[in-house]
């Protein structure tokens, strides 16, 4: 009862619009702050970014920015909530962080959440709203998180090895059946394992509609009886008979690469040729979707309502929203990551630059499909461990 009393009134001191907030002044007050930034560090690539954003941000307005590493978004909300619980309504130790998803539902639906902010940072107005910007795993964001960038579940394999890929998930399973032992993907809760696990239940769920809304126990046995059918079958001719998984989709980049497995999985569209340029996967790696579509989103940054420094935060993810940010971000040879910007809004130096394609990177059009209601996750993830994760 003392966590939802004072999650309401964090809620309470946090709706604060900055509709009619004079951004000079903002930026004033963040000179001199630090700005704990809780983001994922298992990538070389993203915490480079990052530190590159830090620096320009310590340069141009007096902000200075830690890089806290993170393995597990859901470990930082914890963290918020426990500080939350123990009466900490200010000088939070978490001043902005990197969420999405059903790490995003738990913050908004708790009161945990500084905001509305993100619709009045000055750069919104390039960002292209078209995209999934407003509403996150079927949640509306209402200016409590900011774009940052855009994924999509994308396919990695060799076409030495693999010359023609499957385009379905029923596909999916012919290949396996084909090929037994060299196909598998990330035991859930990873996230890609998740995220796959997630992909088979959009494309073969009878009622797809009831993916959008919030999970029910009726619904959730409706839609995933045919998942786990196909995982029935499917799993007797993964890697390991299907009674181990790889930890991560690295390690089954690894396994690409020494030939092991015939096919990886990503979020990130130009990983395929990252890792060609870092010699882990051969010149003849190459990048595919399905046929019907695979599974989409954004990712956002968020200020918890105990920030300590509320307007450096803002000021540093008006920062990542920017022209400049937003190209070197893109950068196959920097990160690779999707802009959540109107490209055409960009001067043509910038728009040439994120149109620029790599090899290896996904150069097909995959039609985005949208990510189910965030209360599903927590659900499927139970589900699929009862079933298959203790063989």
């Amino acid at each position: 009862m003392k966590f939802l009393t004072f999650a309401a009134t964090v809620l309470s001191l946090g709706a604060v619009t900055l509709a009619h907030a004079d951004w000079s002044r903002i930026q004033n007050e963040a000179k001199g702050q630090t700005v704990y930034f809780n983001a994922w560090g298992g990538s070389e690539a993203t915490n480079a970014y990052i530190s590159w954003a830090a620096k320009e941000a310590k340069a141009r307005y007096g902000i200075d920015v830690r890089h806290v590493k993170v393995t597990d978004t859901a470990e930082v909300v914890k963290r918020l909530q426990t500080e939350v619980a123990a009466g900490r309504t200010a000088n939070g130790s978490i001043d902005l962080m990197w969420v999405n998803g059903e790490n995003f539902r738990k913050l908004k639906n708790g009161g945990l959440l500084f905001g509305p902010w993100a619709q009045s940072l000055p750069n919104w107005g390039l960002v292209d709203l078209n995209k999934p910007v407003q509403t996150d795993f079927s949640v509306p964001t209402e200016g409590y998180e900011s774009p940052w960038g855009t994924a999509q579940l994308t396919f990695m394999a060799d076409r030495v090895k693999t010359p023609t890929p499957p385009r379905s998930a029923k596909d999916w399973l012919s290949f396996a059946k084909a090929n037994p032992g060299r196909v598998s993907y990330p035991k859930p809760p990873d996230f890609h394992g998740t995220t796959f696990v997630k992909q088979l239940l959009l494309e073969l769920t009878p009622d797809k509609a009831a993916l959008q809304q919030a999970v029910t126990p009726a619904a959730f046995a409706s839609a995933t009886q045919a998942l786990w059918a196909y995982l029935d079958q499917l799993h007797p001719v993964l890697w390991r008979k299907g009674k181990s998984f790889p930890a991560s989709a690295a390690e089954m980049h690894r396994m690409l690469g020494d030939g092991e497995l015939k096919m990886s999985l990503t979020f990130n569209p130009n990983e395929a040729a990252k890792l060609i340029a870092s010699k882990q996967l051969p010149p003849s790696a190459y990048s595919f979707g399905f046929t019907g579509g695979t599974l989409g989103n954004v990712h956002f940054v968020a200020i918890p309502g105990n920030a300590s420094a509320k307007a450096g935060a803002q000021v540093f993810a008006n920062f990542l929203l920017s022209g400049e940010a937003q190209t070197r971000k893109a950068d196959i040879s920097v990160w690779g990551d999707g802009t959540v910007l109107d490209v055409n809004k960009l001067p043509a130096a910038a728009q040439a630059q994120i149109r620029k394609t790599a090899p290896g990177a996904l150069a097909e059009a995959v039609p985005v499909l949208a990510e189910p209601h965030a209360s599903w996750v927590d659900v499927l993830e139970a589900a699929w461990l009862k079933r298959y994760g203790t063989r």
